[in-house]
């Protein structure tokens, strides 16, 4: 199936989840559209939104006009594929586009926090697309672990570059920093009431 057929079946999928309970989205992966529930545990919600706090305080110095945003999908028509990741560094101005999705040639860096349900997919397919989507910088944070990876210099499918850090490291990440002093482990960091699984 060629790629605006999958998109369109993707708008719709997107009209009919308007209508369900609960937050969806959704998603172009290997076998096509496809329809997902999202529901993020706080802690994963946490993260994020201390990663994109430290991104979008710095990104006026590095990239004047960008900000790290949470809920645009992005898309490559070129390997039919739309994810939507945790965290994406874009252009602030195509928040205002029409549309459903971000170009990937636009997107500088995403941020995925690994599902305990799933953590496959930040590993294995998001990493392979990422790259050729030729998305310049992919950090995978994984609660589960308190271990964080850092992916860089696309190269077809895969990422030449990647460095291993663990919670409590002053990160590089691209151009940025990013301190995860703060992040909490799911079930950790003295809180013994482990965090739901779904995320």
């Amino acid at each position: 199936m060629d790629y605006a057929k999958m998109r369109a079946i993707a708008e719709d999928l997107t009209a009919y989840a308007e209508h369900l309970e609960g937050a969806w989205n959704v998603e172009i992966g290997p076998s096509g559209p496809f329809l997902a529930m999202m529901s993020p545990s706080k802690r994963h919600e946490g993260t994020v939104h201390r990663i994109r706090n430290q991104l979008n305080a710095q990104l006026p110095g590095t990239h004047p006009g960008h900000t790290c945003a949470t809920g645009p999908e992005i898309e490559h028509p070129e390997i039919g594929r739309m994810r939507r990741p945790d965290a994406v560094v874009i252009p602030e101005d195509v928040l205002d586009e029409e549309g459903l999705a971000v170009d990937a040639t636009r997107v500088l860096a995403v941020v995925e926090i690994v599902s305990p349900s799933n953590p496959d997919n930040d590993y294995g397919q998001k990493l392979t697309e990422y790259a050729a989507m030729g998305i310049a910088h992919y950090l995978i944070v994984d609660p589960r672990t308190g271990t964080i990876q850092v992916h860089s210099d696309p190269c077809g499918d895969r990422y030449r570059s990647k460095d291993p850090y663990i919670y409590g490291d002053s990160v590089p990440f691209g151009a940025w920093t990013v301190e995860t002093s703060s992040f909490r482990r799911y079930g950790k960091a003295g809180d013994d009431r482990a965090e739901p699984d779904a995320s």
